[in-house]
């Protein structure tokens, strides 16, 4: 069990006066430890409700956002995820541009084993745009190079 030292550092897990940011917010972005870092194991986090600005005509785009990744030493808490996310509500971005920024950020934020973010958005003038950016450490550079091609199937 996690005790109370293991959590301190999570300020907004279980705050009760959570702010949400109005535009792009990476500093709203914790973790905890890995206690499992001698295991390679994935972990998906499903995001289904995420929403940007088109940058050119200011309108909602709409998406959802599944993150998977391989662990090191740091893991991404899930309450500052959902905010990060919240926080590109009012950010005018492209989607390739979204998907890309989380991606950068995350494994700044966790340094992991390997990362990928693939974007599903909803179509727009009958087109749907499915960016999908990875990142991989050395030990899993084939890996990476796998997922990008079996995602151009």
């Amino acid at each position: 069990m996690r005790t109370d030292s293991d959590l301190s550092s999570l300020s907004l897990l279980g705050n009760q006066a959570t702010t949400y940011p109005t535009d792009y917010a990476p500093q709203m972005l914790e973790t905890f430890d890995n206690k499992h870092a001698d295991n390679e194991y994935l972990v998906t986090l499903d995001c289904p409700e995420f929403t940007s600005l088109c940058p050119k005509t200011g309108q909602p785009d709409f998406g959802k956002i599944i993150i998977r990744y391989i662990p090191r030493i740091k893991m991404v808490e899930s309450k500052s995820l959902k905010l990060y996310l919240f926080s590109f509500r009012n950010h005018g971005d492209f989607h390739e541009d979204c998907v890309n920024i989380i991606m950068k950020d995350l494994v700044k934020l966790m340094d992991p084993r390997y990362l990928e973010v693939e974007g599903r958005f909803m179509p727009r003038g009958g087109i749907s745009i499915l960016p999908f950016a990875n990142y991989a450490d050395d030990e899993h550079q084939d890996m990476a190079r796998a997922r990008l091609l079996a995602m151009m199937k």
